[in-house]
């Protein structure tokens, strides 16, 4: 991510790729204080409750977003955390850097949308975003399907189909 703007692309995973325990994996709680059309107010906590954890705003779902990220402190996690209730999920988020520039980030949900598998792909920008070829255990493209967003994932579950 560049001077606060994420490129990146979103893809249903069909089959674990057979090199996924070779990829750094962690743990991420994540809730939604603020949810509008245009914006998302969210804190996560990374690998449990004495993780590291950031306050993030970002622009509505799509190929480019603006996102601003701060750190928080311990007990102001825990205060917001508080007020996202019934807007949560949990997943165990798989990263590797395919090549420079490229970021593959897989997402094995938990909880209320456990089987649910995706891949978010973070670019340096567009162009190389459009030359992208996924891999073939990859399945439907989902990138700005609102209903494949994290934050319509935490309020409404796994859509259907």
């Amino acid at each position: 991510m560049a001077d606060g703007v994420e490129i990146e692309r979103k893809w249903l995973v069909r089959e674990l790729p057979e090199d996924l325990g070779e990829w750094e994996a962690q743990q991420l709680e994540q809730g939604y204080v603020a949810i509008t059309d245009d914006a998302e107010v969210r804190v996560r906590r990374r690998g449990g409750a004495d993780g590291p954890a950031r306050l993030t705003v970002k622009s509505a779902p799509g190929l480019r977003r603006i996102e601003e990220e701060l750190e928080l402190a311990p007990d102001a996690f825990e205060r917001l955390w508080a007020l996202t209730d019934g807007r949560r999920l949990v997943k165990v988020r798989h990263t590797r850097e395919l090549e420079p520039g490229v970021v593959l980030e897989l997402d094995v949900y938990g909880g209320a949308l456990d089987g649910l598998v995706t891949v978010e792909v973070e670019f340096a920008d567009e162009e190389a975003a459009g030359a992208f070829a996924p891999p073939a255990w990859v399945g439907r493209e989902l990138t700005g399907d609102p209903a494949y967003a994290n934050q319509a994932l935490a309020v409404h579950g796994r859509p259907a189909g």
